[in-house]
């Protein structure tokens, strides 16, 4: 791939016409890299700039680089100072639109997610950090209320970490401890839009762990489920005690 071709698809990631972004540069620059059509240089080259992109002044933009990101970890490239650009990207990203009318698909949380996601199913990056990331997310204050299926793509990133060999019984939960102090915190009145975020995310992960979750199509076990569902099962039930309740045996 010739490198000024290579810029112009770079370039053209950071488009608002979602033609030349989604279905243009970004479809381009994914079977490239999964493709392994890039030498080393260029790979090396692509994840810098993705880094750089996160810092970029337009949304999408900066949404678009963890995809990028995803399918470079996706065919074996990685550096764990991805993980921690993304997280300080991810949490604080004020922009959750999730597809515009003008700009077309945003969807920054839902791209954040797939990134850790990724992450969790190339065993790569410490899991429990991936798990924190996507826990902060989920609580980190907003207006907005996730239309385009959010809940379930980060839903998704949490179960393909928590998939993983080396996850232990005390990380497949500690993550939820962001999610425990933000129900403890609730008074009556209307739902903070980060608290129904996080209520749905975690009704989408209960009813995925219960059956079974995929990766490319195909199932991967996820040792610690019952244990996660039990907890998520026990902070949900504090939020409608009027409507049901967790079992007791």
């Amino acid at each position: 791939m010739p490198v000024p071709a290579l810029r112009t698809l770079v370039a053209d990631l950071a488009s608002p016409d979602p033609a030349v972004r989604d279905d243009g540069a970004y479809a381009a620059l994914a079977r490239l890299v999964r493709g392994r059509d890039l030498g080393a240089d260029d790979r090396s080259w692509l994840a810098r700039e993705m880094l750089e992109r996160l810092d970029h002044a337009r949304v999408e933009a900066r949404a678009f680089a963890p995809l990028v990101l995803a399918a470079l970890v996706d065919s074996g490239d990685f550096e764990q100072g991805w993980v921690e650009d993304v997280t300080r990207w991810y949490v604080a990203e004020p922009d959750l639109r999730g597809h515009d009318p003008v700009l077309g698909w945003v969807h920054a949380v839902a791209h954040g997610a797939d990134f850790f996601g990724a992450c969790g199913a190339a065993g790569v990056g410490d899991p429990a950090a991936l798990l924190d990331a996507l826990g902060r997310r989920l609580v980190a204050p907003t207006s907005v209320v996730w239309r385009d299926q959010e809940d379930d793509r980060v839903a998704c990133a949490i179960a393909l970490v928590l998939a993983r060999d080396d996850v232990d019984a005390a990380t497949a939960v500690g993550w939820l401890g962001h999610v425990r102090a933000t129900f403890a915190a609730g008074s009556p009145g209307p739902v903070p839009a980060e608290a129904s975020n996080t209520m749905r995310t975690l009704r989408s992960l209960h009813v995925a762990l219960g059956e079974q979750v995929l990766r490319h199509g195909q199932p991967v076990a996820v040792p610690h489920d019952d244990l996660v569902r039990r907890e998520v099962a026990s902070l949900l039930s504090h939020v409608t005690p009027w409507f049901w309740r967790a079992r007791t045996s």
